[in-house]
């Protein structure tokens, strides 16, 4: 997020009810799995009641997957209600495991209440997931202590290489960048690795430590552009639908969500035609030493 944001009036907010009424559309469009992210999903006022309305769809077995990718700051309030709606996994977003450099990174951060978060998520019996971006002079050297901690653990563990996305000014991008190829030669050093051959129609790539059983991901936009399998789309909390994270064009389904609230139709050919615009794939490139393909937008805008 920018350090400085301005937030939107709650008028261009699609309302909870009408977030209902989106996903549900989508569901019976034939969309399968429901991905609730941020900003921070769970500091939305009585967001539980989304995600207990989502339940009927998941029954129905027209949902098969209620997901959330989330800070774990409040997972200590909400991961019982998660489980009891249906959520069976989460994402947890978490680059580092020292205090300062947490405090640092988050702004505002305090680690011990995300660590809380994860035993609250597994006491409640979901399957928890790290996310860590991948930053140089960051967090190379917590390599080791990630992994570890998230075998000890029982967590899966993705590294997610950084973007060109949002305010490039305070903090190059470039400097940041630590491909991918570079963590898994760091784990060949010391572990046997194993490529998976699962795939989740989203962007991450799995391999397996062989001396510890637990299961890696790389997600590459960089070093390794995954576009030919991506089957996500992104809708964010003003009815804006992104059909690819890495470029700017989108589709607005708030007005005719709005337009008719007894009739799906107009909503529905409106998803359709997004759909059918789909990109082949995005133009993030750090190769040229330079960040080709960056967007103005900021990760926080579309979605985490």
């Amino acid at each position: 997020m920018s350090e400085n944001m301005t937030f939107l009036p709650k008028k261009e907010l699609l309302t909870l009810e009408e977030l209902d009424r989106m996903c549900s559309t989508f569901i019976r469009l034939g969309v399968e799995k429901l991905r609730i992210t941020g900003g921070e999903p769970l500091v939305r006022r009585d967001i539980m009641t989304f995600f207990n309305g989502m339940t009927r769809h998941l029954d129905s077995g027209a949902l098969k997957e209620l997901t959330l990718t989330t800070n774990g700051s409040q997972l200590t309030r909400f991961a019982q209600d998660l489980y009891n709606a249906g959520v069976r996994r989460v994402n947890i977003s978490l680059d580092t495991l020292d205090d300062d450099k947490f405090a640092k990174v988050t702004r505002w951060g305090r680690l011990k209440q995300v660590l809380n978060g994860i035993d609250a998520a597994q006491a409640a019996g979901l399957r928890v997931k790290i996310n860590a971006v991948a930053l140089k002079g960051f967090n190379e050297e917590e390599l080791p202590t990630i992994t570890k901690w998230c075998a000890e653990r029982d967590m899966d563990l993705t590294w997610i290489e950084v973007m060109p996305m949002g305010d490039m000014g305070d903090e190059d991008r470039l400097d940041q960048y630590w491909s991918l190829k570079d963590v898994r030669a760091a784990y060949a050093e010391h572990y046997t690795i194993t490529d998976l051959a699962e795939r989740t129609g989203g962007p991450a790539r799995y391999v397996r430590l062989e001396e510890t059983g637990q299961k890696i991901g790389f997600i590459t936009p960089l070093s390794h552009n995954f576009c030919e399998s991506c089957n996500r789309v992104r809708l964010t909390c003003t009815g804006e639908l992104y059909m690819c994270l890495g470029q700017e064009d989108m589709k607005d389904l708030r007005s005719p969500l709005r337009a008719n609230p007894d009739s799906t139709e107009q909503l529905e050919a409106a998803i359709r035609q997004a759909i059918s615009l789909k990109p082949k794939g995005h133009d993030f490139d750090y190769s040229r030493q330079k960040a080709d393909g960056q967007m103005s937008r900021h990760m926080s805008h579309t979605g985490g």
